[in-house]
């Protein structure tokens, strides 16, 4: 997970002020010390280290914070504003054209996962724009370029233009344009070479298709990996050919993420995309600000909120809910669930999105081990049609041809089935407006009596609610 280091080391720094009633300078210059290590260590660039504290410690000093009453969450705060406006301030959308198609350019050096950023982008555009893309596979070079930008194209059910490896790449976005141009497709995504480092044939090259091509968009794609290398190539591709944005790959696999805090400020440009997995759909719009609140532990709700939108299916949803209200809901909806789910992403990544638990230091190695959600699985399918759809006929000796035919122990299979009635049991009093045990799964101290008087009001709201809908529907009849 990106930001790791740099997220638990700033809740360290900033927890030290939270313990005291009143901060003074000297506290305020220690905690920004901190910060400074924090962020130096998370490879962020040191001159944007120097003018990030320099401008939280000007802030941080005056006399408004200092003789409030909550002087840490001010600074919390401070840290928070400062960190979105060195990424950026807000999410920058994709240039469009005025007329069809919209032009873009894929750039960046070998290895960086150019070409898969590309059909991820194409996919994206599809789904969400309703649009008609082309890729063309202008990189000749490297082995199995073409392949494998056709190979993704299938995949996402994106055409995909090509020559083959024996046309110069600028007469293969020539004929690929005047192909877009016939088809009437929308988006042009352009696919070029790259090199294990910047020189002046990959230059001049680019340069050239630049020309022909006139993009609207020439995207830098940039592996977050390579920490402060990542900035000094944005600032050599910029230099050559004014790159209009940025998206930065493999940000799941690096926890420092310096780069994301740093390409913004030393090259101006911004951040469009960024890539936090290897699934088609694992490519993000970034939203500084939304970022800021994760590097400080707050949570992410907005884009946990846009995960669950995209990935769940809204006739299902009320399919379920409906289940749910008869109880008629079986293993094969609960197989549904976890199936959408999953496509989330990691339960773990998700978890720390969700404010209050995504800095809680009991979740702080928090993992859930993908083979368990496999297990259920195997057991779920190792029962016949009717014994999914009725729960209540898995009788011993059904169970223990499930625990054979899916490989689990006996305890494991007993374990599973209770989970799923005591799951299906509270769902369906959920349904039904009634909150009460929901306590007990919370603790049985002031957090437990808190969620007790908040379900309680929820409870009186879902009746409320029931209420006003019998009285429409009297005054309809009537």
């Amino acid at each position: 997970m990106a930001f790791e280091g740099l997220t638990e080391r700033l809740q360290n720094a900033i927890g030290k002020l939270k313990r005291k009633g009143k901060v003074s300078e000297a506290d305020v210059r220690e905690v920004m010390r901190e910060i400074r290590l924090a962020l130096l260590e998370a490879d962020v660039n040191f001159k944007v280290v120097k003018d990030f504290v320099k401008n939280v410690r000007e802030k941080a000093i005056g006399a408004k914070v200092l003789e409030s009453l909550t002087p840490a969450q001010q600074i919390v705060k401070i840290v928070n504003d400062e960190l979105t406006k060195v990424m950026g301030q807000e999410a920058v959308p994709l240039s469009k054209a005025a007329k069809i198609p919209t032009i873009i350019m894929m750039v960046g050096l070998q290895g960086a996962g150019k070409t898969t950023t590309l059909a991820k982008l194409a996919l994206k555009l599809k789904t969400e724009k309703k649009a008609r893309p082309l890729m063309i596979a202008g990189d000749i070079y490297r082995p199995a370029a073409i392949d494998q930008l056709q190979s993704l194209g299938q995949q996402i059910e994106v055409p995909v233009f090509s020559l083959g490896t024996d046309t110069s790449p600028v007469e293969i976005v020539r004929q690929g344009l005047a192909s877009a141009a016939e088809k009437k497709n929308d988006y042009v995504l352009i696919d070029t070479a790259g090199r294990l480092q910047i020189d002046e044939k990959l230059m001049a090259e680019l340069a050239q298709i630049k020309a022909l091509a006139q993009p609207d968009e020439i995207l830098l794609t940039v592996d977050a990996m390579t920490g402060q290398n990542a900035v000094e190539v944005a600032k050599g591709f910029n230099e050559q050919l004014d790159v209009t944005g940025v998206v930065l790959t493999k940000l799941d696999g690096d926890t420092r993420g310096g780069a994301a805090l740093s390409i913004r400020a030393v090259t101006g440009k911004p951040i469009k995309f960024i890539g936090q997995g290897e699934k088609m759909t694992d490519l993000d719009v970034f939203h500084p600000d939304r970022m800021a609140s994760r590097i400080l532990g707050m949570g992410d709700m907005l884009t946990l909120i846009e995960k669950a939108q995209q990935d769940f299916d809204e006739k299902k949803a009320v399919e379920m809910q409906e289940k749910m209200r008869e109880n008629s809901f079986d293993f094969n909806d609960f197989l549904d669930q976890m199936e959408q789910v999953q496509k989330m992403g990691p339960m773990d990544d998700l978890i720390k999105m969700i404010p209050g638990l995504a800095n809680n230091p009991a979740l702080k190695n928090f993992q859930i081990d993908e083979k368990q959600i496999t297990h259920i699985k195997a057991i779920v399918l190792s029962m016949t049609p009717q014994e999914r759809e009725q729960p209540d006929v898995l009788n011993p000796s059904r169970r223990r041809r499930i625990a054979a035919g899916s490989g689990r122990p006996i305890q494991e299979v007993n374990r599973m089935i209770k989970q799923f009635n005591q799951m299906k049991k509270m769902m369906n009093n959920f349904s039904k407006g009634n909150f009460n045990g929901m306590e007990n799964m919370l603790g049985n101290g002031l957090s437990g009596k808190m969620a007790k008087m908040s379900l309680n009001s929820m409870a009186r709201k879902v009746k409320k609610r029931k209420v006003k809908r019998l009285k429409k529907l009297r005054k309809r009849r009537k």
